[in-house]
Formats: C-alpha cells, structure tokens, sequence
C-alpha cells in the first residue's frame, strides 16, 4: 500500500461524503495540503489531515453528508 492515497480520490470521496463539487472540494484540499505542506517537518501523513480539515471545513460551511 502506497505511504499516500491519491489526491484525486481523496477528493472524489470527500466530494461523494459531502454532496459538493469535485472542483469545490479540490480546492479546499489543495489549499489545505499546500498550508500543511508549509509548515510541517514530516509530511506523511499530512494528506490524511488535509481530508479531515477538508471535511470538517465543508460541514461548518453547511454541506451535510448524505
């Protein structure tokens, strides 16, 4: 299993999860990630954090899971 999982399908899921846009949610990702990615020692786990924020960001923006 690779250390990381694909950004796409990151994004696809957390997309599905939310009922919000691919391109919406690729945003916020990124953004997240490359935050992340600026300020981290060690980064292997900073996709995992990138999606939880990503989610959690979503949810208070008012986006409900199905």
């Amino acid at each position: 299993m690779p250390k990381t999982a694909d950004a796409s399908e990151i994004v696809h899921t957390i997309a599905e999860e939310t009922n919000t846009p691919e391109e919406t949610v690729a945003r916020i990702y990124a953004d997240t990630l490359n935050e992340y990615r600026a300020q981290a020692r060690i980064q292997d786990y900073l996709p995992l954090f990138a999606a939880r924020k990503t989610r959690a960001t979503l949810r208070q923006n008012g986006t409900k899971p199905h």
